[in-house]
């Protein structure tokens, strides 16, 4: 880049700081009404209908037929197979290759290295501009440095899977090793620096929360540890790759199908219509089907030998390639009064990452608007290792940062003798604690109650009194907030198609579909706005070539769609009156004035002025109608604060002789706005809650500080819960809409998992009088 390039990058970044900080002073300040959000939105008030009802996945019955072809399923003529190879070393420089034998191995097409491989740019970090969704800010294959042990050096091609993995054992290689930091005392003794997540520094400073603190008459002050954690997708990272001309074809396993087409098209020197990516079924995400090196390794091995690629990473491979959550110390410091009100809040600590990119695990963020105190703390410092570069691992920050948080308040409530749900519900606050804005929607207390009376929490016997032979029975409880999330960029795209007397209409957002039920979501809300039944309504995504970009992620792809959809909408209402014309019923009306029902447009002051979609194309001579519109700037989330809630309850069994915990009871009481689609919700719940489970009592990536490798990179060695360790697992919600949302929805991906470890650790104590701070729970801290 040059100087001139990067003055202007520092202008244009410099002009951005300004408007942001304009626009969070005025839009606090502007009025309701002229927020996205400020009217409600119509589906709101709607008591009938698709909303709310239990709708089976559209996409369920393609999956279990096996009609559903994943990124490892598509097939191009003749296609090679691909095989990498990593490094061994921590950081230093490649000495030798020798690649002889691998090159004479049968069914071999090429080797590719760094010697050979084709000159491409560096992928553009994730956050440095909208549609950059690149891993670090490294080159892939284009030297022979070595950043991180596991760091892909070679890429083998062969006729079959079979051969390229043998071949890739053959290769011969020598390291210039150098000094690296791989130990956490030595990222210390190198320095520490303020944290920043999303380019925001991670700090809140409100009074003088230390002397605050100091002054209390109760308090608790602990250091909470959570370790590394491995993502786990049960469909392995996978991308077939074609060249067909000058265009890049790419099927793939991708959250962020948009800005990854986009982030190709950069690292190629491409024209963004130049790259087509697809990726209409994922299996499992979680915040790691982004952009990483295979695809990127993928798409050049496919340029350099001239013919189709599939790269499917090992579950090894995920470990070596693909980011994970980084480890954190917290300290959590609470002052009280007598009645256990706040008076100082501290949740302060460490996170590693990377000298390569900039992803903390940001766990004061739950905490930034959980309870009231007039004295808050709250910042992450960061210390940088050579390893695996971090990234988004579901609610990254409020899943570690609830353990910490909610463990300690159960401290405090001992400490004090005080209920613990009736300690969070003293300290429940009137608007964020941090930002003062007000709040959109808030019922945890209602959650609270309804679960505490469903789970039986005021019948519970006092603590470490239940015993059944070996097992000593204990419960307890901790809550889970996560934001309510809209990103720019989304756009819509509505078709309707008359089809004799009938109308059939197509909805096509550039969004990702990751088993969590989005594309049927999506057509409940699009049929429900267009007033057709769900049957004659069809949903495109998952396509680079559709308009817009919405990410699957921060749970916010359904507010987003939402958004977008509302806009198209709109736009196709007036495209519509203005087919109907003066000969219309609805003749002199507005798009603000008209409704969709019953396959048509009527009025909203008098239904009997209406008119079908079949007559008004019919009458216009038309097949069909199309509208493309963006969603609003997401000028809600700077006007008001909005989260997603939980109230958590979890029973145990701990043996008395061995110290295994088994869960034998949980309940998840939750306030998430309006829930779309109770079954595909509950499932969703329950992921987030059993992947909570593993994150308290077995989830752990074994990390060798030596020399910086992941020492347990298998489902042998990095355990995960599977069906006989977990309980029935009852799902409640308080179903009451945030108006100014869409749909009055906020989402629902990532709360399930926030507070379980605590629920589980909190529900420990209470059998065992044993406080284990240190996850995963294993047995020998708790015997």
């Amino acid at each position: 880049m040059s100087i001139i390039d990067s003055a202007k990058q520092a202008a244009q970044g410099l002009v951005q700081e300004l408007v942001q900080g304009a626009m969070t002073k005025l839009v606090p300040l502007a009025p309701d009404s002229w927020i996205p959000g400020g009217v409600p939105d119509p589906l709101i008030a709607r008591k009938h209908g698709l909303i709310g009802q239990p709708v089976s996945r559209l996409d369920g019955a393609l999956k279990v037929r096996g009609e559903a072809a994943f990124a490892a399923e598509h097939r191009f003529p003749d296609m090679t197979y691909a095989a990498l190879a990593y490094a061994t070393i921590a950081r230093g420089r490649i000495a030798t290759i020798d690649a002889a034998a691998a090159e004479a191995a049968p069914g071999v097409v090429l080797v590719m290295t760094h010697r050979n491989a084709p000159r491409m740019a560096t992928p553009p970090v994730f956050g440095s501009s909208p549609s950059a969704v690149g891993p670090a800010d490294l080159p892939i294959l284009q030297d022979d440095r070595i950043h991180w042990n596991g760091q892909p050096i070679a890429c083998v091609l062969a006729e079959t899977q079979e051969q390229a993995d043998h071949a890739v054992s053959l290769l011969r290689v020598t390291y210039a090793a150098e000094e690296s930091t791989t130990s956490l005392a030595g990222a210390r003794a190198n320095g520490i620096e303020q944290g920043l997540f999303m380019g925001q520094p991670l700090l809140n400073e409100i009074g003088d929360a230390e002397a605050a603190f100091a002054a209390a008459p109760h308090k608790v002050d602990h250091l909470y540890r959570t370790p590394r954690h491995n993502h786990n997708p049960i469909e392995p990272h996978a991308a077939t790759i074609a060249w067909i001309g000058d265009e890049l074809v790419i099927h793939d396993a991708s959250q962020m199908v948009t800005q990854q087409a986009q982030t190709m098209a950069d690292t190629f020197g491409l024209a963004t219509d130049r790259v087509r990516l697809t990726s209409p079924y994922v299996g499992g995400g979680f915040g790691s089907k982004g952009l990483w090196d295979h695809q990127v390794i993928g798409a050049a091995a496919a340029k350099l030998a001239g013919r189709p690629v599939r790269i499917a990473l090992s579950r090894e491979g995920v470990y070596r390639v693909v980011g994970g959550r980084t480890l954190t110390e917290q300290r959590v410091a609470i002052g009280a009064d007598a009645d256990g009100r706040f008076q100082a809040l501290i949740h302060t600590g460490l996170s590693v990452m990377t000298p390569h990119n900039n992803m903390p695990e940001p766990f004061i963020l739950g905490t930034q608007a959980g309870y009231a105190a007039p004295n808050i703390l709250l910042k992450v410092e960061v210390t940088r290792m050579n390893m695996l570069a971090n990234t988004f691992m579901r609610a990254p920050g409020e899943a570690v940062g609830t353990f910490a948080l909610e463990s300690a308040i159960d401290e405090l409530a001992v400490e004090l003798g005080i209920d613990p749900v009736e300690l969070r519900l003293r300290n429940e606050p009137d608007k964020d604690p941090t930002n003062g804005l007000p709040f959109s929607s808030r019922h945890i207390a209602q959650a609270w109650r309804e679960g505490a009376a469903r789970f039986g929490w005021n019948d519970r016997p006092a603590r470490g009194t239940r015993r059944e032979g070996e097992w000593r029975i204990g419960v307890g409880c901790a809550t889970g907030t996560y934001p309510y999330y809209r990103m720019p960029g989304a756009e819509a795209r509505i078709t309707l198609t008359r089809e004799g007397d009938a109308v059939t209409a197509l909805v096509e957002v550039a969004a990702a579909e990751m088993g969590m039920g989005t594309s049927t979501t999506t057509a409940i809300v699009a049929a429900e706005r267009l007033g057709l039944p769900l049957d004659r309504v069809a949903v495109g995504y998952g396509d680079s070539a559709i308009p817009g970009a919405i990410m699957a992620g921060g749970s916010q792809q359904t507010a987003a769609i939402g958004a977008a959809v509302i806009a198209a909408h709109t736009a196709l209402v007036g495209d519509l009156l203005q087919l109907a014309g003066n000969d219309s019923p609805l003749a002199g009306l507005s798009p603000e004035e008209v409704g969709c029902d019953d396959g048509g447009l009527a009025s909203l002051a008098d239904p009997a002025r209406r008119e079908s979609y079949a007559s008004i194309l019919g009458r216009a001579q038309r097949d069909s109608v199309t509208a493309t519109k963006a969603g609003s700037a997401p000028l809600e989330t700077m006007h008001w604060s909005m989260h997603s809630h939980s109230a958590l309850f979890c029973e145990v069994r701990v043996n008395a002789v061995t110290g295994e915990t088994r869960v034998s009871r949980f309940l998840g009481a939750f306030d998430c706005g309006r829930i779309l689609n109770p079954k595909t919700a509950r499932s969703q719940f329950r992921g987030g809650i059993i992947m909570g489970l593993g994150m308290a009592l077995m989830e752990e990536t074994q990390f060798d500080e030596r020399n910086g490798r992941i020492m347990n990179p298998s489902l042998a060695e990095y355990h995960v819960p599977v069906h006989l360790d977990v309980p029935e697992i009852d799902v409640i919600w308080t179903d009451i809409p945030d108006p100014h949302a869409p749909m009055g929805a906020h989402g629902i991906g990532e709360i399930g998992i926030t507070g379980v470890a605590a629920a589980v650790a909190n529900a420990i104590y209470d059998a065992t009088g044993t406080r284990v701070r240190d996850l995963p729970i294993t047995l020998d801290k708790v015997v």
